[in-house]
């Protein structure tokens, strides 16, 4: 029996591979809020029991300031989780503890981030006060074999979502951590130079890494191809 979740890579972009829809191009067959719905109602087909995307991409839906707690208690390590049970997880890779939070939750999700071994116990504190569940990990790699076997065997994770950019998607892949990948492709293009594809890994990328299989090519509604692949170590 595997001892971690099966990891699906969700990805929305456009035909050159970019994915701010925001830069991306205009289509007679629909706009990017069409694409942005096809994108979650595939999101929900696949019903995943969390979702985890880097820490860029989270500080962008935490929209949090700094605000330590002047005093605090002994803090909880390795971890403090204030919510189990939930039908759907928000999780975040955060490995020098600079992710701030406004709230609890994502859409409703309760949050988890996984912080490296070194960050200071001032931030531990500042995600207690703010209901933030949190993992400290033994090193500061925060190695992601290791973030998927905590979160099935702690909250009973099964079917994890990675939804991130190009950095944490490649991530994934280049440790073999990948079992599917869909690929929403809108009608659009975004031609900005010097911009981050759908995945990326250093400087070596990912030859010799990953194998994918073609499993089915679907056309929705808006223009929007769903490419959907199968994936397996080389």
């Amino acid at each position: 029996m595997t001892q971690r979740p099966r990891v699906t890579c969700l990805i929305l972009t456009s035909i050159d591979g970019r994915l701010h829809p925001s830069r991306f191009t205009t289509s007679p067959q629909g706009a990017r809020k069409d694409w942005s719905r096809l994108y979650e109602a595939v999101h929900a087909e696949l019903s995943p029991d969390a979702w985890l995307v880097g820490r860029v991409t989270m500080e962008e839906m935490a929209k949090g300031t700094p605000h330590p707690p002047k005093k605090h208690d002994a803090v909880e390590r390795p971890m403090h989780l204030v919510s189990r049970g939930a039908a759907m997880y928000a999780v975040s890779i955060d490995r020098s503890g600079t992710l701030h939070f406004n709230k609890p939750d994502i859409g409703g999700d309760p949050v988890i981030v996984f912080l490296g071994r070194d960050v200071a116990d001032s931030h531990l504190a500042e995600l207690t006060e703010d209901g933030i569940s949190y993992v400290v990990a033994p090193d500061d790699n925060v190695d992601l074999k290791w973030v998927l076997e905590t979160l099935k065997a702690q909250l009973g994770i099964n079917h994890l979502m990675v939804e991130g950019g190009a950095a944490i998607n490649g991530a994934f892949f280049a440790a073999g951590l990948v079992d599917e990948l869909n690929v929403l492709v809108a009608p659009a293009l975004d031609g900005a130079r010097g911009i981050q594809g759908i995945v990326e890994f250093d400087e070596i990328g990912l030859a010799g890494r990953v194998e994918l299989s073609l499993v089915s090519c679907e056309t929705m509604d808006h223009g929007v191809l769903r490419l959907r692949y199968s994936v397996a170590p080389a």
